[in-house]
């Protein structure tokens, strides 16, 4: 677990998002998958109708889960009707904090933690202060923190505020191969990883390893035949792909020990990440410095003396991919989005 989800009840000992507590001794790692499921919807049905300026999406660059919906945002072109917040890398035991905004709060909310917003929803909130998490700026309350619900909506509940030409990243012809695709990156990769890092014995690893590499072999045959995974263009499942690969090299290959090889030795996987990398808006949300703050810095367990590595070299992911010998249009019948949102760029030094 990063941080930036909720906690294993068993590593925790029942004391949600404790830094440093990551790993059960003699278990495999179980993801908390119990989120504030409130959606944000056209009709309101749940109390909180789309509206343009009233929600803040709080995500950190550090964070796959977080990555997913920044990217996704970015892709429709909902900066204009949903503003960001960005925490720093690390976090407490308390919560993520907004310390990299000018005295250590976020410019919207006035909040310091993002535990605030939880505890305005649910006053004494016990289980993981996560992000991404959508927040009523009104209210200063947690809307919901239902991560792959997040960006389906996005997609499907606010088409009102898209941008002209922005992608369909839920194409209904394929909806039904997309959640068999979906259902099994998540078990076996996005999740696969951590279970390889956080594995309590010797055999939950040798377990969460095998799972792992067989599900990366049958992404490495699927990707030699296909430029995307679905269909010709982009679709959500590439985007829940995206934000493991390119944290794996940097992160999961040595301090997840996922190591049987690095994502630059798998020719299909290394093309087509750097295919994405080099689409605008996923490379251009990418931030590698803050990536590895947060896994070498938070996982005290792991990695006790919370040295940070100077590596990998990062520049191959601007090196030509040859993918477009593959077919596809990367948005379809849409187009591109436009420059990043000022205010929003990657530091500089930061990306590849």
């Amino acid at each position: 677990m990063t941080g930036t989800e909720a906690t294993d009840t068993a590593a925790a000992g029942g004391d949600y998002s404790t830094r440093g507590s990551y790993v059960s001794g003699g278990q495999e790692y179980t993801r908390d998958t119990n989120y504030i499921e409130t959606r944000i919807t056209r009709d309101g049905r749940d109390g909180y109708p789309v509206e343009p300026g009233r929600y803040r999406l709080i995500a950190a660059r550090a964070c796959p889960w977080a990555n997913r919906t920044i990217i996704v945002r970015r892709l429709l072109g909902l900066e204009d009707a949903i503003s960001l917040g960005m925490p720093g890398p690390t976090h407490d035991s308390r919560s993520w904090t907004f310390d990299l905004d000018p005295d250590g709060k976020d410019p919207v909310l006035g909040i310091e933690r993002l535990q605030e917003a939880f505890f305005r929803r649910v006053p004494g909130y016990t289980r993981g202060i996560t992000v991404p998490a959508v927040v009523d700026i009104p209210s200063g309350a947690v809307v919901t923190n239902n991560f792959p619900q997040i960006t389906e909506d996005f997609s499907t509940e606010w088409t009102e505020f898209h941008r002209e030409g922005a992608p369909n990243l839920l194409p209904a012809e394929h909806l039904e191969e997309m959640r068999v695709v979906n259902k099994r990156i998540f078990t076996e990769v996005n999740n696969g990883v951590y279970r390889c890092g956080f594995a309590g014995s010797q055999e939950a690893y040798d377990a969460a390893y095998e799972r792992l590499w067989a599900a990366m072999d049958w992404l490495e045959d699927r990707l030699s035949r296909q430029r995307y995974l679905i269909g010709d263009t982009i679709t959500e499942a590439d985007v829940r792909l995206f934000t493991t690969l390119v944290r794996f090299d940097a992160v999961y290959h040595g301090h997840f020990k996922c190591n049987r090889n690095k994502l630059t030795e798998m020719p299909a996987l290394w093309g087509y990440a750097r295919d994405l990398f080099q689409t605008p808006g996923f490379g251009d949300t990418v931030d590698f410095v803050q990536i590895k703050q947060h896994y070498y810095i938070v996982h005290e367990d792991l990695n006790p003396t919370q040295i940070v590595p100077a590596g990998p070299d990062t520049s191959g992911w601007l090196t030509p991919h040859g993918r477009e010998a593959l077919g596809g249009r990367p948005f379809g019948d849409g187009t591109p989005p436009g420059p990043v949102r000022a205010g929003e760029e990657v530091a500089p030094g930061h990306g590849a």
